[in-house]
């Protein structure tokens, strides 16, 4: 079943996700105590893990919501440690208690009122995302264009923000290859923020030196379609680069030919880490072309990111990847390779940030957007040397 009711009270209790970005299946709720659910996989592929569903009709009844196939959820370890956020207005969302326990995520909520949301991570609709371009190309100093259709017909938006020089250097910032790592587009809309305002002078001064080609959502059907980690095809676009084609990946595809035309100085891949409670970089030093001189761009990056931001460290994350043995059809590593410039992925958490945890509202949009802000000192303190 889709969606599912049952009596609670005086109350018709139901469960749906027919909605932008949503994701449940109820199996059973005949009992407030035991509401049975389970968490669609992409189409076409195993992944799954992103759920968001809207409960109504129970407000003041003690709910037990039990998403039953969470030990075969892509990334098993996410669920130790994490909390569901749930809003009754979708614009203040917090946690509430939440277990991993026998291969199952049980969410615990007396709801408030009689509409509540819950969802893995506070969600950025289709319809946010719209209003960001359209704010964003108000300003004189931006394009707003798209680089083609999706598989759904969907639009692919690109911000060109600054005059294009052959003086300036081009930064690219690219979000969402993996839709339901939603924090990387509420980052995007922190970072937009920071570098449009007239006031700010370590954005006027970046504007002066670069322009930036910014993809706010790389994945706009897998967004809509409330997927975790794939396209509408069922392709993880983040192992598409260099191999994608129009019928498969045609998201990455845009965005390749267009970094072949312009050129790329600077790539920053934006993402989410479902098991790590820590916002983090990946470099690219496991390209075979990648040099010392990408290592020191790499780490004074690093040290002026850490710098700017509390939020941000360098003790936690990935590891290194040996010389030589990167996955080139990876972003951050097909961009490094074929453009030979400074790329990495950051990662934010679903979880909490360890090293500053918030006991109501966690790792959330408004630190995501802080730290897409304060990320402009780190790349002002590299550019001149990109």
């Amino acid at each position: 079943m889709e969606n599912s009711n049952t009596s609670s009270g005086k109350n018709l209790v139901r469960i749906s996700s027919h909605f932008d970005g949503g994701n449940i299946r109820c199996l059973c709720a005949a009992n407030p105590d035991n509401i049975r659910l389970e968490i669609k996989k992409d189409e076409g592929s195993d992944f799954y893990q992103w759920f968001y569903f809207r409960l109504t009709g129970g407000a003041g009844e003690n709910f037990r919501l039990v998403i039953e196939n969470a030990q075969g959820a892509s990334y098993v370890d996410g669920w130790e440690g994490y909390a569901a956020r749930a809003s009754y207005d979708r614009v203040n969302w917090f946690l509430v208690p939440t277990i991993y326990e026998d291969g199952q995520l049980v969410i615990s909520h007396k709801p408030e009122h009689n509409s509540v949301y819950y969802a893995y991570f506070a969600p950025y609709s289709q319809e946010r995302h719209a209003d960001l371009i359209a704010r964003a190309q108000q300003d004189k100093r931006v394009c707003a264009s798209v680089l083609g259709l999706t598989l759904d017909g969907q639009d692919l938006d690109l911000l060109t923000i600054g005059a294009p020089s052959k003086d300036k250097k081009a930064m690219w910032i690219t979000a969402r290859q993996h839709p339901g790592e939603i924090m990387a587009e509420w980052w995007v809309e922190g970072f937009l923020n920071r570098l449009l305002d007239e006031t700010d002078a370590v954005s006027q001064t970046l504007l002066e030196k670069c322009v930036f080609y910014v993809v706010p959502n790389m994945n706009p059907d897998g967004s809509r379609r409330g997927h975790l980690r794939t396209n509408a095809y069922g392709a993880n676009l983040n192992r598409e680069w260099g191999v994608a084609t129009p019928q498969r990946s045609p998201e990455v595809l845009y965005v390749t030919d267009m970094m072949d035309d312009i050129g790329v100085d600077f790539s920053l891949d934006v993402h989410g880490d479902e098991a790590l409670p820590y916002n983090f970089i990946a470099g690219a030093e496991g390209v075979p072309s990648f040099t010392q001189k990408g290592q020191v761009l790499l780490d004074d990056f690093l040290a002026a990111y850490k710098k700017s931001s509390p939020e941000f460290q360098t003790v936690h994350g990935y590891g290194i990847c040996p010389p030589g043995k990167a996955t080139l059809t990876m972003c951050t590593n097909y961009v490094a390779e074929v453009h030979d410039c400074l790329a990495m992925t950051l990662e934010m958490p679903f979880k909490d940030n360890a090293n500053a945890p918030d006991a109501k509202y966690g790792w959330s949009p408004a630190r995501s957007q802080k730290l897409g802000a304060d990320i402009l000192e780190a790349i002002l303190a590299v550019v001149d040397d990109l």
